[in-house]
């Protein structure tokens, strides 16, 4: 027989005075309840996130929304941004010393949610700063490495890449052509060759994470390796123009022939596909909390336009009912995205996340982000075509982010190699 969980105390019947107070209690609601946050997921954040939420919020309102447009119509990144971003300690913001910040995870998502509400292309290059190159710094690299990098890094002024994807192998990492080989000529050096695509921030990066296979072993091995020391021709990162969505960041290629990279700039603790996996779970968790800033901002406008756009008799578009779906939907999953981030983010902290936990979150984020994002662009009809609503914008953004960093269907083949024990890929 199962055991009751309350007590014998705690079967007696109520009093009358007692049944009447609970009664109370649960006949109104005792808040109004608010659209902007509608199961009260404040409540479950600290102080100090809160503080971390508040500083992110006004600088990405008042310094990033005013330049998104021209940025985005221009495809024009301002490197100043992730300057500006380091002296408010937004950048590698959950690393311990170094001059970073050192908060929870949760403020971290709550960072890049701040960050993606005014634009994806933004968290993007915030993202490969922090997640991607300095946590790998600071997960895999040696002290000597964390102490040249971070402290600059953490500021924006030394600017970083991350190279995994190859313009033969996007979700395919394993076989990467990259390849690093003993140096002919300088002892104490790798020669690094191959090619990488896709890459924010490469065209401006100070140090590139790049990840290859050493030619003796097959292993697959993380390298930094800074601009300054690449001898003339052995590296070129241009710049990849005309994309339809991210074009607020700056997105790249990197060209590598022969560059000598000293075996001091090889990450030493790690090796395999364990590196770059571990460093995109990181940002993989960021962009769960990010993307649904974006689909926020989607909702906000949405209401305010419906609010305000009149039609059939000079009513409020939002009197009639499929916009008022549209938004209940878009709320509801918004409101269901934020609680599961913050719960993994917990986790996070407390060493108990699993992968597959952050595949799902990403995955489910970006997709509902999207879809909700595209429902509440028809709200918007023909004014949707203009930049000036904002709105196309968030959907050509979302697309990129349901796709990179492991597409969707990837992430569920992820899940379903943890529910089955079946391996799909092969």
């Amino acid at each position: 027989m199962y055991k009751s969980l309350t007590s014998r105390a705690a079967r007696q019947p109520l009093q009358p005075a007692q049944a009447t107070t609970l009664g109370r209690r649960h006949v109104h609601a005792p808040v109004p309840f608010d659209w902007k946050d509608p199961l009260g997921s404040h409540n479950n954040f600290t102080e100090e996130e809160l503080a971390v939420a508040e500083t992110a919020e006004s600088y990405c309102q008042e310094r990033l929304l005013p330049r998104v447009l021209e940025a985005y119509r221009n495809e024009e990144y301002d490197p100043k941004i992730l300057q500006e971003m380091g002296e408010l300690g937004l950048l590698g913001a959950t690393i311990q010393g170094y001059e970073c910040t050192g908060v929870s995870s949760v403020a971290s998502g709550l960072i890049t949610r701040a960050v993606e509400r005014v634009d994806s292309g933004y968290r993007s290059g915030q993202s490969v700063q922090s997640s991607l190159v300095m946590g790998g710094i600071d997960e895999f690299g040696t002290e000597e490495q964390k102490e040249k990098f971070l402290p600059g890094m953490a500021k924006g002024k030394i600017l970083g890449c991350f190279g995994l994807t190859e313009p033969n192998h996007g979700s395919d990492p394993g076989s990467m052509e990259s390849v690093a080989k003993p140096h002919p000529t300088k002892e104490g050096y790798y020669s690094l060759s191959g090619s990488k695509t896709w890459i924010t921030n490469s065209p401006i990066a100070d140090v590139l994470l790049i990840w290859a296979k050493l030619q003796e072993t097959g292993k697959i091995r993380g390298f930094l390796v800074e601009r300054s020391q690449c001898p003339p021709g052995t590296l070129e990162t241009p710049k990849l123009p005309h994309k339809n969505g991210l074009r607020a960041s700056i997105t790249g290629m990197i060209h590598m022939d022969s560059i000598p990279v000293p075996h001091a700039m090889m990450l030493p603790h790690v090796e395999g596909l364990r590196g770059p996996f571990s460093c995109l779970n990181s940002a993989r968790f960021g962009i769960a909390w990010g993307t649904i800033g974006a689909l926020e901002d989607c909702i906000s406008r949405s209401r305010d336009y419906a609010l305000t756009r009149r039609q059939f008799k000079n009513n409020p578009i939002a009197k009639y009912q499929l916009v008022q779906k549209k938004l209940a939907d878009a709320t509801t999953d918004a409101a269901f995205g934020i609680q599961a981030a913050l719960q993994v983010g917990r986790l996070k902290d407390e060493g108990k996340v699993a992968p597959e936990m952050i595949s799902m979150i990403k995955r489910q984020n970006c997709d509902r982000a999207l879809v909700n994002a595209r429902c509440l662009q028809e709200i918007f009809g023909g004014n949707a075509v203009s930049d000036e609503y904002h709105i196309g914008r968030h959907v050509s953004n979302l697309f990129v982010t349901q796709t990179y960093e492991g597409q969707s269907d990837i992430h569920a083949l992820i899940l379903g190699r943890a529910i089955t024990g079946i391996q799909a890929f092969v």
